[in-house]
């Protein structure tokens, strides 16, 4: 009997809502300088609804989950290098960050028409480029509290294939 009830209990938490409302995205990635040196970094987010505690990089707040969560990349007013200040301290020259299923990487490369400080953004390898000096990532998470819904880049415009 009691195996019985324990059975039923556990088939029960696992169509609890609040099992399922829980994730853990750690988010690793790799920043990189103008003189080729590279430094590792972690920032992502994790939320435990039973305690409603949502934790961004390394800080953890008690709090209900937000809808969205965004990162502003500024470019340095000679073009050169971007700050991020959830990557890092200072400038820096490019990044690729792994968040859940999503990559999403800067770097400078060399084009046939001028772009601003000769920057592509990708998204899951879809490239974009800054329309202004500052750009955000927007993470936006799931309602039910199961993860990241989508992420976009806003302050950007698409490649047309005019740039290449």
């Amino acid at each position: 009997m009691n195996k019985v009830i324990f059975s039923v209990g556990f088939l029960l938490l696992l169509c609890c809502n609040s099992a399922w409302a829980d994730f853990n995205y750690p988010g690793t990635g790799t920043i990189s300088y103008p003189t080729g040196a590279e430094k590792p970094f972690k920032f992502g987010f994790n939320w435990q609804q039973a305690d409603e505690q949502f934790t961004i990089g390394s800080k953890t707040y008690s709090m209900a989950l937000p809808e969205s969560y965004s990162i502003a990349i500024t470019l340095a007013k000679d073009d050169q290098q971007v700050w991020v200040q959830e990557f890092n301290n200072g400038f820096f020259e490019g990044f690729i960050w792994q968040i859940g299923e999503h990559t999403i990487k800067l770097e400078k490369r060399q084009f046939k028409e001028p772009v601003k400080g000769n920057y592509v953004i990708s998204l899951d390898n879809k490239d974009y480029f800054f329309a202004r000096n500052n750009i955000s990532i927007i993470i936006k998470f799931n309602p039910d509290g199961n993860g990241i819904d989508n992420i976009a880049i806003d302050g950007v415009t698409k490649d047309m294939g005019t740039k290449q």
